[in-house]
């Protein structure tokens, strides 16, 4: 009898496996399928991205309003994009004539010259009737040539490349050959100089960003597993998520539903490998460790599984509740991060849950190799580093909180310091490309703010009153206003234009145009305009910097409340504790205020950059809040799970033991992920990458390995009020 029993056992085993293994095998052809379909789309994710910051306002900013009106005083006049050549030289006009006349030479020669890339002319993407002349400065040592390009032609494309970038650098190259060796210095700067120059750095998203980020990756996975091959499976299992993610994006990017730019598919791309590599690393370890409890892979699996489907999907949910709260920013790059990079997380989540797992079970135990978890074998992290760590906790939890507590409190006061009312244009990078060596040299000869003026739409009778106003603000070079142009002589007349009864005024400031000086003045010229006339309208590049930075402080003081109440929730919700969701938010919270903190005394003492854009502590927010808590989600979920079984101190320390390499493990990966941002020459980018890397590291090491298990040693079950667990329970 015993023998029908054991064979009908074994061979119900049996049937289980085979209907495992058929399982695994579909579903790793069905994403090899996926990705045979993503791959191709890959490297056409730059040609649907958005990167002008005047389409990411909302409809009721002033400057987005203005432009709806000062569109009509020139069949493109909304749609210019100022790009300065300046030269630099002995240029007086009245001592050099020569030189000088070569310049207007060249200037009436640009239009016709042909873009190789295109086989058009430049002057199809010119400003119809605009004129181009050479404008001398008045110490004689400097000339300008503005060439008023199509801003829509930054969002165009040739052969997938972007066109804005080609056409500077072709008028860059050919300035080069011609004034050369006649000893004159030439820059291309202004808007489009600097556009291009933005467009350059974003262009090597697709292919430094990635490929560091991979090799970073790889490395960490090496180090960890000290394996030749396992590392391979979670690489490959969060490439191919992100190749998913990024197709998703795609096609809802081409049909407008959402808004990508160049900035939103970085942080996609090292938030998807980051990710799911942290859920990859913390299956596998729940994976390694039922290997030494059950013969079956197949059986170990679907317990690893069991445990950990609900942290990883209750970590994922908590960024992507982060994430979609950006769907109340003004600004529509905001919101386009909020889906985009849910997307992302969404796909991390379900690849490490379906993908990994069937890779694993079909490869074995030995992908471990050399060392493979054996069936009753002794498992090695129940005596290692972390054991030390949990029994240091267990020994002494108050010392331990109060010091950690202590040194977060002394980071997060120097928070206050940090200089977060935006960037100019010319501090976005890392490096000095041509377009800021050229801003800051027009500055020396000509009034920084030339060729980008401040637009001021006024009533036709308040014209003369509004300039006076105007020209009283400090930083204001100049007011002018726009007269008719004279198609016959191709030169401007004297006859201010007016249309529907107002006329438009220019308004050239002293300072560099998208420098923080300059946004400040816009409300003092908007003040000094709305004095005469509360129906004035105040537009322009400046202007819609200062809207971009208005909105995103707006931003702050909106979603980051809501953000902390859905996370609270989840938490609640996950450990079943209100106490438990408390002071993990508090913790966590805590380190996020640290981090600014130390990023403040970073930025400005070792990196040296000017501050940081006003939409920095947003992003570090949602980004080091939503995943921060991962780490204690992982930590808290396997304690929760342990204090039913050995009690809450006995678990708290049990739960950081075993989970302790892995989730530090993770915090490195996501750490080395989003520090490779530093890698592209933009600021932003560069501050995000490492506000986010120092702050997980922050959480990894010190909130979740020390903080949060000392005050959970000495709470007891008390962490779980007002669950059962909390009354019921083991101490």
């Amino acid at each position: 009898m015993s023998t029908e029993i054991n064979e009908a056992t074994i061979a119900e085993r049996t049937t289980k496996a085979r209907k495992g293994l058929w399982i695994a095998i579909i579903i790793v052809f069905g994403w090899l399928a996926i990705g045979g379909v993503s791959g191709p789309v890959f490297s056409k994710i730059s040609t649907v991205q958005e990167n002008d910051n005047s389409a990411f306002l909302p409809e009721s900013a002033e400057s987005t309003l203005a432009s709806k009106i000062t569109v009509k005083f020139s069949d493109q006049s909304s749609d210019l994009l100022p790009t300065l050549i300046l030269f630099l030289g002995e240029l007086n006009p009245t001592t050099n004539p020569e030189a000088f006349a070569q310049l207007n030479t060249y200037a009436a020669s640009l239009g016709s010259k042909i873009l190789p890339e295109s086989k058009k002319p430049l002057s199809q993407y010119f400003a119809p009737g605009a004129p181009l002349q050479a404008i001398p400065s008045a110490d004689g040592k400097a000339a300008l040539i503005n060439v008023q390009l199509n801003s829509k032609i930054a969002g165009e494309n040739i052969e997938e490349k972007p066109l804005l970038p080609l056409i500077i650098d072709f008028i860059r190259s050919d300035l080069e050959k011609e004034f050369a060796k006649a000893g004159v210095e030439t820059h291309v700067t202004g808007a489009g100089g600097i556009f291009a120059d933005l467009f350059g750095a974003f262009g090597s998203i697709d292919t430094k960003l990635l490929s560091t980020t991979l090799i970073v990756v790889a490395i960490i996975l090496i180090v960890v597993y000290r394996s030749p091959l396992l590392w391979i499976l979670p690489l490959f299992t969060a490439a191919t998520a992100l190749g998913f993610a990024t197709m998703i994006v795609y096609y809802l990017a081409k049909a407008e539903i959402i808004d990508l730019n160049a900035q939103t598919q970085g942080i996609l791309d090292v938030l998807v490998l980051g990710a799911a590599t942290d859920y990859a690393l913390l299956l596998i370890s729940r994976y390694r460790e039922e290997l030494h409890k059950y013969k079956s892979r197949f059986v170990a699996m679907s317990v690893a599984l069991r445990g950990v489907v609900e942290p990883i999907v209750a970590s994922g949910s908590t960024v992507i509740a982060g994430l979609m709260v950006l769907l109340l920013s003004d600004l529509s790059s905001n919101r386009g991060l909020g889906p985009v990079g849910s997307i992302g997380i969404a796909c991390a989540m379900f690849a490490a849950l379906t993908l990994l797992p069937s890779l694993l079970v079909l490869f074995g135990r030995w992908i471990f190799w050399p060392k493979k978890p054996r069936f009753e074998s002794e498992d090695e992290k129940l005596s290692g580093l972390w054991a030390k760590v949990g029994d240091w906790v267990d020994r002494k939890p108050k010392p331990i909180w109060i010091s950690t507590a202590l040194l977060l409190i002394i980071f997060a006061g120097f928070s206050t310091t940090l200089k977060s009312d935006g960037l100019a244009q010319t501090d976005a990078f890392t490096t000095k490309p041509d377009s800021v060596i050229g801003l800051a040299k027009l500055g020396e000869h000509f009034p920084s703010g030339e060729g980008t003026p401040v637009e001021i739409v006024v009533k036709e009778s308040d014209q003369q009153a509004s300039i006076a106003a105007i020209s009283r603000v400090k930083n204001v070079a100049s007011v002018v206003p726009v007269t008719k142009f004279d198609m016959a002589t191709m030169s401007p007349t004297k006859e201010v234009k007016v249309v529907d009864g107002s006329v438009l005024l220019y308004a050239t400031l002293e300072v560099a145009a998208d420098s923080t000086e300059a946004k400040n003045t816009i409300p003092l010229i908007r003040e000094a305009a709305k004095s005469v006339n509360q129906t004035s309208l105040v537009g322009g590049q400046t202007a819609i910097g200062y809207d971009v930075d208005q909105s995103s402080r707006r931003d702050n003081r909106v979603i980051i409340p809501i953000v902390l109440l859905l996370i609270a929730l989840i938490l609640g919700v996950l450990l079943r504790s209100i106490l438990a969701a408390g002071l993990l938010l508090v913790t966590v919270v805590l380190s996020f205020l640290a981090t600014l903190g130390v990023c403040a005394l970073v930025f400005e003492h070792i990196f040296g950059f000017k501050g940081t854009d006003a939409s920095f502590p947003l992003f570090a927010f949602v980004f080091l809040v939503a995943l921060g808590i991962d780490y204690n989600i992982f930590l808290m979920t396997r304690v929760r799970e342990e204090a039913k079984r050995i009690g809450t101190k006995a678990g708290v320390i049990k739960g950081l033991t075993v989970t302790g390499g892995v989730i530090t493990s993770a915090g490195i990966v996501l750490a080395a992920t989003f520090g490779v941002l530093g890698v592209l020459p933009l600021v932003f980018l560069a501050e995000l990458g490492f506000a986010v890397a120092f702050g997980v590291l922050l959480d990894t090491l010190v909130v979740r390995s020390l903080l949060v298990p000392a005050l959970v040693r000495i709470l007891g079950r008390k962490i779980w009020w007002p669950s059962k667990l909390s009354k019921e329970g083991l101490d």
